[in-house]
């Protein structure tokens, strides 16, 4: 398959490979967007260490530990001491969350910063005023082992999101940094990203191809598998067209550069699933609705939770550990995460797997998918078409001269029927006529004036159109697909060509009748070829002969009988069809990507890949589900114990007790995410 334009570059994008996954937006708030991920996570960890030293001497010099430890360790000085101490880390250790308090009221968005950064700043401003002379016990150990527990938290969340993207990251890393650049006589080693159109590139055994290229010289078998989900290596030669980041086999292969390296089928892939991870879907939508609004409640709790204690006991210290404890614990982190992590990790899987998702929604929605409309070359079959047979209708013409004449008005069609057409011309050493007022006839056939006479290469269906009669007997073989040669308007010939089934087709059908899915085919072809293909591999129900223009016409049918359609086409002349579906899937075809009508490309055009795309859509889909009623349904009990519901039980939690839980909270939400697999 020729990939060396399936991505279109952008004109308003340029994107560098060596670009890093961006953090979620739930991330931004720490003031650390636009920093390096590695950067963040090292800072955190070192943070983390710092306030863990400190941590210990606060803690056996406070009044209640060493009151449970039965020690007595106090000296002139230790309150200062323990003053300036807890100051470190509340300053030091706490800054990520002040910071990040202050940057969300700023934009007047309170969230998990502002509930950290007000409970700290509570504790510690009620712990300084204790050594200052107020009456009551300090908060300095709760205040430091709360901030060190938060700090671990976030260094252990950050290492599980920079793991639910390092998918992508390994694209990213399929690009090699050098090329060997063929200047001349020399070679000479450049960097990938200085590569232009047209350079020459060597590329030895075993290396990664450096950029998008014809092959000049060489043949070998390349591992595309990182790049397309195809398993088996793809044999190249002369005329081939390679993907920057495959892995070339045992074969040395001299490559032109199709274009630079930000415009490469990898970039644009990688640009792709950076936009698919940063776009919100409505199930995003509603955890991050879900989180605000558990943002509001955990200060209306804390509030209330603080007056409710300070008036039944009286006591300053307690209501304020309480209050404390109920903001921390509700901070709304798992929930911020439960479905960010899951798009990070299933949109670089999808990508690995040739799967590329442009609309989040429609790759969520694709759970919904009741019917799958197909078309059929390309996707059912293999879209190599072979001449089966040549029958002239006028003894005046030979079968060459028919092949002939055809030929000339195929030379500039991409159609896989013209592609087979001018393989037998070849084949038949035929030299090619050139052609005079070439035009399509849409969705009908082609018509040029060849050596003065008018030629036309068209479908049965125009004959009909035209009432143009035809012997029917000789169109009789149903598998195969045939076309008609016009001259001056008479028939004079028809090719009779066959397309192969794919292997896999039968099997992909099979597999979306066991999950309740109907099938349909959509085919310009004739009924009889429609008929014997929906037969052999089990499809539903078949329209045949249908003009690109009316196949939305025939979606928007099913979508009235109650259907939920997903639409597989070639992303051009199935445009409007592919809008009218609920899922547009583009399939293998040069302007796959580019086409802005489909929600999910698919690189190759295995109808397996849409099964697949189907069951890993559902998959995501319970991921994100899991995680939000496990985010949802641990506030749902954390919170009441909090507030000291079962105090009188001997239940009650410290805050750094409340930290605990919400840190395996958010490690549970990475984890479970991290499971996600495509089948």
């Amino acid at each position: 398959m020729d990939h060396s334009h399936h991505l279109e570059p952008s004109p308003n994008h340029s994107d560098d490979t060596g670009s890093q996954i961006e953090h979620h937006e739930h991330h931004s708030s720490m003031g650390h967007a636009g920093h390096d991920h590695g950067a963040m996570i090292k800072d955190f960890k070192k943070r983390f260490y710092i306030v863990l030293i400190i941590t210990i001497p606060i803690m056996l010099l406070s009044l209640m530990i060493q009151h449970w430890l039965n020690v007595h360790w106090e000296f002139m000085g230790s309150n200062i001491l323990l003053s300036i101490l807890s100051s470190v880390v509340f300053f030091y250790g706490g800054w990520p969350f002040l910071k990040g308090w202050f940057i969300e009221m700023k934009d007047w968005k309170p969230g998990m910063m502002t509930l950290i950064g007000f409970a700290i700043t509570v504790a510690y401003t009620y712990s300084l005023a204790t050594v200052i002379g107020l009456k009551g016990m300090d908060f300095f150990w709760e205040l430091s082992t709360l901030i060190l527990i938060m700090l671990l938290g976030h260094w252990i969340e950050m290492r599980s999101v920079a793991g639910a993207s390092k998918e992508l990251e390994l694209l990213v890393q399929l690009m090699p940094s050098d090329a060997h650049f063929i200047h001349g006589d020399h070679i000479m080693d450049v960097p990938t990203q200085n590569l232009k159109s047209n350079d020459i590139i060597l590329v030895k055994p075993g290396e990664k191809v450096a950029a998008d290229g014809l092959v000049l010289e060489g043949e070998s078998y390349l591992n595309e598998s990182m790049l397309t989900g195809e398993s088996k290596p793809v044999e190249k030669k002369k005329g081939s067209t390679v993907i920057a980041g495959s892995l070339n086999g045992n074969g040395s292969l001299k490559v032109q550069v199709s274009h630079g390296a930000k415009d490469s089928y990898l970039s644009q892939v990688i640009k792709l699933v950076q936009d698919a991870q940063k776009s919100k879907s409505k199930t995003q939508l509603l955890a991050d609705n879900a989180a605000r609004w558990l943002t509001i409640i955990a200060l209306i709790s804390g509030a209330a939770t603080f007056f409710y204690w300070y008036f039944e006991n009286n006591e300053l210290a307690f209501a304020i550990e309480r209050m404390v404890t109920v903001i921390v614990i509700c901070c709304p982190h798992a929930l911020g995460l439960a479905v960010p992590l899951v798009v990070a990790k299933s949109t670089a899987l999808s990508a690995q797997k040739g799967l590329l998702i442009k609309n989040r929604t429609a790759f969520e929605n694709s759970r919904r998918v009741t019917t799958i409309v197909f078309d059929k070359t390309g996707t059912l079959t293999i879209g190599k078409f072979e001449v089966s047979k040549v029958i002239p209708v006028s003894d005046k013409l030979s079968e060459k001269e028919i092949i002939r004449l055809a030929s000339a008005l195929e030379q500039s069609s991409e159609h896989p029927i013209a592609t087979g057409i001018l393989q037998k011309a070849k084949d038949l050493a035929i030299q090619i006529p050139s052609t005079e007022n070439f035009k399509a006839i849409t969705g009908k056939g082609v018509e040029a004036v060849v050596e003065g006479q008018n030629i036309k290469v068209v479908s049965p269906g125009y004959l009909k159109e035209e009432k143009i009669s035809f012997p029917e007997e000789l169109t009789r073989d149903a598998a195969e697909t045939v076309v008609f040669v016009l001259i001056d308007n008479n028939l004079s010939g028809l090719i009779s060509l066959a397309d192969t089934l794919r292997p896999e087709s039968k099997e992909a059908i099979q597999t979306l009748h066991s999950i309740n899915i109907k099938s349909v085919l959509l085919t310009g072809d004739n009924k009889k070829v429609a008929e014997a293909v929906s037969k052999k591999v089990g499809i539903d129900s078949y329209f045949a002969e249908v003009l690109p223009h009316q196949k939305l016409e025939k979606i928007k049918e099913l979508q009235e009988q109650g259907e939920y359609v997903a639409m597989t086409g070639d992303g051009v002349n199935d445009a409007p069809a592919l809008a009218q579906a609920n899922i547009g899937i583009a399939v293998g075809s040069g302007s796959d990507i580019a086409a802005e009508t489909a929600g999910i490309v698919l690189v190759n055009s295995n109808p397996k890949d849409i099964v697949a795309l189907i069951q890993f859509g559902k998959a995501t889909y319970r991921k994100m589900i899991q995680n939000l009623i496990w985010a949802t349904g641990y506030n749902l009990i954390a919170l009441p114990l909090a507030a000291g519901v079962m105090y009188k039980s001997g239940i009650l939690l410290s805050p750094a007790a409340g930290a605990v839980l919400m840190t395996v909270s958010t490690v549970v939400v990475a984890f479970n995410a991290s499971l996600l697999k495509v089948k």
